[in-house]
């Protein structure tokens, strides 16, 4: 089938941030998911949005959580791309892929009047930025005549990890039909599968036009279709964020795009890739990217190995030694540790959902939060006081709120701040400091174009991030800090 205009289907890279932080857990949280981790590199995030350099993509859009989306804008936000030019599309539920590239296709349609839409997901790593971008304009052909488009990776091994795609007859140049759709196999099957060279990992990238997207999904999916339809329609669009609508959006079934479409139209085409990926699904993955030693060891930040190999080691600030074992993981962050058996970080989640039965608070969030303002992270916190160290970016101010359990003493590190204490509004610079008493209607602003780091200190009998009541607010929030 031919798509109308289809050599003016512009392209449109869609950024699926998903994820529940449990698998590569402690340095992924629930409210901080893989994507957004610190690595060397910089995050997942940040590399997927690198690797749309070069692509000569007018628009994109991000399709995330809602609790994500502070992390999201200040993803783009470092990362230079234009603001104006990337839509973020709040979930307020996750209902898996199927639903949220629905969103997607709606919003480009609505706003671009449709186009090709690059599906990504956030959290995986592709090396060979080149040859990706190189396979996406030998996929458009296909795209634009109607197909729906898959990424498959040449395997580099038999795994049992990954669902599989088996490549039919050859379509065009470098394009293939994708004759089956298999479910993750066991070790025998996947031998087999490796052998014949016919089949590749399941990436879930993929490549089609918005329209014809929809129109599978309303064959094949319909209940799906008509709630984001409808959540679409309801959305409310705000300046940073379009939040979709609750209620609309949780009639939709919770399903794959593989399950929904994929495995059920006869228009599903796969594209061989062989582009040294990793959905960097356990911290034995993830390890394949960090700096190695000449015994194996994989480690990042200040780690120390003695008698030891085929470790894997992060620290986050403080030093880290390994001695006299093998095939360990060891995760320093600020607020947790975890030791393990490196060959079973995929038992992890299982570890993290008892964490969740006890309600410990480490499984939420870590100590830096991301705010539309800059971040904190907290330093110290015991009975009746906590520690802060807050960062506001350039030219950006928190609201201005009171606190009824809790006082607040600001300490300027570095940069100047802009102070509102009821009437009184006065500048601060590095080294000065003021007290906020509970009640007190105050702000803190950066005026300047450098950010802004100050140290602030909490005493009161409550210090929930809920103590908070706003009078005016840049971002329109009604919650949170």
């Amino acid at each position: 089938m031919n798509v109308m205009n289809s050599a003016e289907l512009k392209l449109i890279p869609v950024v699926l941030c998903g994820g529940s932080g449990t698998r590569l857990w402690p340095l992924s949280r629930r409210l901080m998911p893989k994507q957004f981790m610190a690595l060397p590199q910089g995050s997942l995030f940040s590399m997927a949005l690198a690797r749309l350099a070069g692509l000569q993509a007018e628009d994109m859009i991000v399709a995330c959580n809602a609790e994500y989306r502070f992390s999201v804008a200040e993803g783009i936000r470092r990362s230079g791309l234009d603001r104006r030019r990337c839509s973020i599309l709040l979930e307020p539920e996750a209902r898996d892929t199927a639903p949220a590239i629905a969103l997607a296709a709606q919003h480009a349609l609505s706003k671009s009047g449709g186009g090709l839409l690059l599906i990504l997901p956030s959290d995986h790593i592709i090396k060979n930025r080149e040859e990706f971008q190189r396979l996406v304009g030998v996929a458009a052909p296909a795209a634009r005549d109607g197909a729906l488009v898959t990424f498959g990776i040449v395997p580099r091994s038999p795994e049992t990890g990954y669902g599989y795609i088996r490549k039919g007859e050859a379509l065009l140049e470098g394009v293939f039909q994708a004759a089956e759709f298999r479910e993750k196999p066991d070790a025998d099957e996947a031998n087999v599968w490796f052998e014949s060279g016919r089949y590749y990992w399941n990436s879930g990238m993929f490549l089609f036009d918005a329209q014809v997207y929809l129109d599978a999904l309303g064959r094949f999916a319909p209940e799906v279709y008509a709630a984001c339809r409808a959540a679409y329609e309801r959305s409310q669009h705000e300046p940073d964020f379009i939040r979709i609508d609750k209620e609309a959006f949780s009639r939709s079934p919770k399903i794959s795009i593989d399950y929904a479409v994929m495995e059920k139209t006869d228009r599903a085409v796969v594209v061989p890739a062989a582009i040294d990926w990793s959905d960097v699904g356990s911290w034995e993955s993830l390890g394949r990217f960090f700096e190695h030693d000449e015994r194996k060891n994989a480690f990042v930040g200040d780690v120390v190995f003695q008698d030891a190999e085929n470790n894997v080691a992060y620290s986050s600030k403080r030093l880290v030694s390994v001695l006299g074992v093998d095939n360990c993981l060891v995760v320093e962050t600020p607020d947790t540790i975890l030791v393990a058996d490196k060959t079973r970080s995929q038992e992890i989640k299982n570890l993290v959902a008892d964490l969740e039965q006890q309600r410990r608070e480490e499984v939420e969030a870590g100590s830096k939060v991301f705010r539309p303002w800059g971040s904190y992270e907290r330093v110290d916190a015991d009975e009746g006081f906590q520690v802060k160290r807050i960062i506001v970016n350039p030219g950006q101010s928190l609201s201005l709120q009171s606190h009824r359990h809790r006082s607040e003493h600001w300490v300027v590190v570095r940069g100047r701040a802009r102070v509102t204490l009821d009437d009184k509004v006065f500048f601060l610079e590095a080294g000065q400091s003021t007290y906020i008493s509970a009640g007190t209607r105050h702000r803190l602003e950066n005026p300047d174009d450098e950010p802004l780091f100050i140290v602030e200190v909490q005493c009161g009998s409550y210090l929930g991030e809920d103590d908070i009541k706003r009078f005016a607010d840049d971002y329109g929030r009604t919650e949170g800090a």
